[in-house]
């Protein structure tokens, strides 16, 4: 019995004693300069991302969705790259739970999500992402490439494009892991993006997973993408290219080009960023990019796994 009364005597003062510095609660915060823009239509960003929730991953998302509370998206955009290393193999793939479901699991974060290929979704089976569009109530990637068009609350119009670039990249169709890629008729999706982007919209914004300018990891690579989509982003006056591809954040505006090209890779494991000629800015953190869409404006902001407002920059018509 006295060791029954111990027993039970020394847990309750366990209960009772203060916690160490490692048992605390952690209360997730977002700054107060994260702003929401009044009768915009908002968007979220992130790619780079699916890692079982490892190397920062589950920590900005925890971030995102309490950043969602305070600036509400109407949808999540995913720049590809979406499980490494290898892709998915089917629909009932383990990593749809362990890297995607499991993951963005916060209440605020279960609006739907516009979701594109990256060159590691092409080691996998390409058409069960496609295909967990109709299994999931959040997944929206109807096809290789596709758009979606909005209104905002003031009446703004904008069409969203999303691209395939691995087939794009003339280098992948010489590699045996993205051999899927020859699959596609490169000079049809071109033709359909020129068709598409001729449209009569307050502002045109494209997807596409690889940048067509980084400072990042392959600032001295030959962009073997840029040639081909960047004629049609000037020719149809396209206000952001949105990318992934590089493990960071970056804002790049080149020299006299029309387009701001947004570098939004930093979901998961991160490296090293850098500079180039028409580098605004450049960081290597987990974060996201936040869009607010009106009539007049896009006004953009990027959030850092600890939830500051780290850059921001307004597209004015």
């Amino acid at each position: 019995m006295n060791r029954i009364l111990i027993i039970i005597t020394a847990a309750l003062l366990w209960q009772c004693a203060p916690k160490s510095p490692k048992e605390k609660e952690v209360i997730l915060q977002v700054s107060d300069d994260f702003v929401e823009i009044e009768d915009s239509y908002q968007v979220y960003v992130i790619g780079d991302w699916g890692r079982n929730g490892q190397y920062g991953q589950q920590e900005l998302a925890d971030m995102m969705d309490i950043a969602a509370v305070q600036v509400e998206p109407e949808f999540i955009i995913s720049t590809g790259d979406n499980f490494y290393n290898n892709g998915i193999a089917s629909v009932d793939d383990p990593y749809w739970i362990s890297s995607f479901e499991n993951v963005y699991k916060g209440a605020n974060l279960f609006c739907d999500w516009y979701v594109i290929l990256g060159n590691h979704d092409y080691r996998g089976n390409v058409q069960a992402q496609i295909d967990y569009t109709n299994v999931s109530r959040r997944w929206q990637m109807p096809d290789r490439y596709f758009t979606k068009d909005v209104i905002a609350d003031d009446g703004a119009t904008a069409r969203f494009v999303f691209i395939d670039t691995s087939p794009l990249n003339d280098e992948y169709h010489h590699e045996a892991k993205y051999h899927q890629v020859t699959t596609q008729d490169t000079t049809a999706q071109l033709q359909w993006i020129d068709s598409v982007l001729n449209v009569d919209v307050d502002w045109k914004i494209v997807v596409g997973h690889h940048p067509l300018y980084t400072g990042g990891k392959r600032k001295d690579e030959k962009s073997f993408v840029r040639p081909h989509v960047e004629p049609l982003l000037e020719k149809h006056k396209v206000a952001i290219y949105f990318a992934g591809h590089e493990h960071d954040l970056q804002h790049i505006k080149p020299g006299q080009k029309g387009t701001h090209h947004v570098v939004s890779g930093a979901g998961s494991d991160v490296r090293p960023t850098g500079k180039l000629d028409g580098t605004v800015f450049a960081k290597a953190v987990n974060g996201f990019v936040s869009s607010a869409i009106t009539r007049d404006s896009i006004y953009n902001q990027f959030i850092d796994v600890n939830g500051d407002v780290i850059h921001q920059f307004t597209i004015k018509k």
